[in-house]
């Protein structure tokens, strides 16, 4: 796996839009969304490490993530959009902390949850509080995802979490991103607030409260909101 890293790299860093959607479309698991979406974001997790090594120059690691964002984009309309099945009637909307700019990971999960059957809306990089708590009070999704990856965003996260568990339909906070892999990001965030660490830590979620009754709604005192499909 390490070459082909590097080599899709390599195209990301050129801006080769047409390579990279050919290596995808390549791959032997390329029907298996969780495995793509691992080797795009670590692609991309490489990608930043270039970059804090300077190695490459902010130019290089924007040019990267507009060309992956371009791909993503590709694979998610061909194997999840237009494969869409019946919705299962919940609803989750995702962006980042507000002057966080980092948002492929949102855009990744936000396409996980939709590939199973949720009705997801992605607000994507930098989106403030106030704008953030009128969504989710006018389209009352059952779980909100938010992504932080800058470490001084951090204390901006529990000011969000609070203010939007206390919204009418109580949803579910969820919070990820390249901290959450980092760091214990517990003492910045409520007592109910799940964090997942990775692409299969997400798809373990779902796949573990997809059903009612499990363990998820014995234990959340939100589970009555995420099943009742409000």
């Amino acid at each position: 796996m390490k070459e082909d890293i590097q080599k899709f790299t390599h195209y990301l860093l050129e801006g080769d839009e047409v390579s990279c959607e050919s290596f995808i479309n390549e791959m032997p698991d390329k029907e298996d969304v969780i495995k793509v979406f691992h080797f795009l974001t670590t692609a991309m997790q490489h990608i930043g490490e270039l970059w804090e090594n300077n190695e490459i120059t902010v130019a290089d690691e924007h040019l990267a993530t507009a060309t992956c964002d371009y791909v993503l984009s590709q694979y998610k309309y061909n194997h999840i959009t237009r494969k869409k099945g019946k919705s299962n009637g919940l609803k989750a909307m995702f962006f980042c902390l507000e002057n966080e700019q980092h948002y492929l990971g949102t855009k990744i999960v936000s396409s996980i949850f939709e590939y199973y059957g949720w009705e997801t809306r992605l607000f994507g990089a930098n989106l403030p509080l106030e704008y953030a708590e009128s969504q989710a009070k006018e389209w009352k999704p059952q779980l909100i995802g938010i992504s932080v990856a800058i470490l001084y965003h951090l204390p901006k996260l529990k000011g969000y979490l609070d203010a939007l568990s206390r919204i009418p339909n109580a949803p579910i906070m969820m919070v990820g991103g390249r901290l959450s892999g980092l760091y214990d990001l517990r003492q910045y965030s409520t007592e109910e607030t799940i964090i997942l660490k990775s692409i299969q830590d997400v798809q373990r979620w779902i796949m573990e409260h997809r059903t009612e009754g499990n363990k998820y709604g014995e234990n959340n005192k939100h589970s009555s909101s995420l099943f009742s499909n409000q």
